[in-house]
């Protein structure tokens, strides 16, 4: 299955802000607000950093099936270089540093279409986009209990970075694409 990726824009918050109203989209990513957030920010915080890697750019997509239906919203940033985060007792701790471009990735598929392959799809579509042709390591955070998010990863070809989750209870799933 494929499916086609066009710039999430404010036009097509009709099509994916409904999907932040069931409550397991709600409960991993937050309520309808969420996607309009997405949109507020885009582009807002270049030069910035976050957890140890500073943005470079973000991306925001939604994907289409055959038919030319919304079926998935897929997103990031994009990061000078990968590294695991963690807050401790001092403050911030970056290490296994590994040179970038990184992207940072989160979706969402329409849930009257989970279980059909769409949120892999979403995936692959994105690490093989020519907007991101520069990224090295694509990551997803997943929490362990998110077992559709899980299979969509490793299906994917992403593999957890470690079994452990982190300070925040997440675990990433990254994809080198050298």
């Amino acid at each position: 299955m494929a499916v086609v990726l066009a710039p999430f824009t404010r036009e097509l918050l009709p099509a994916v802000q409904p999907w932040f109203e069931h409550p397991e989209v709600v409960r991993r990513l937050g309520g309808p607000q969420w996607p309009v957030r997405n949109l507020e920010l885009a582009g807002t915080g270049m030069g910035e950093t976050f957890r140890g890697r500073r943005v470079l750019r973000d991306h925001s997509w939604v994907a289409y099936d055959a038919s030319g239906a919304v079926v998935a919203n897929i997103g990031g940033e994009v990061y000078d270089r990968w590294c695991r985060y963690s807050e401790g007792p001092d403050g911030a701790v970056v290490e296994a540093v590994e040179p970038g471009p990184s992207m940072g990735l989160a979706y969402v598929v329409d849930p009257q279409r989970w279980g059909r392959g769409f949120g892999t799809a979403a995936l692959l579509a994105v690490m093989t986009a020519p907007e991101v042709a520069d990224v090295v390591l694509f990551a997803a955070g997943v929490e362990p209990d998110n077992v559709a998010s899980v299979r969509c990863a490793m299906a994917a070809g992403m593999r957890p970075d470690r079994e452990e989750p982190d300070w925040e209870g997440i675990v990433y799933y990254i994809r080198r694409a050298r």
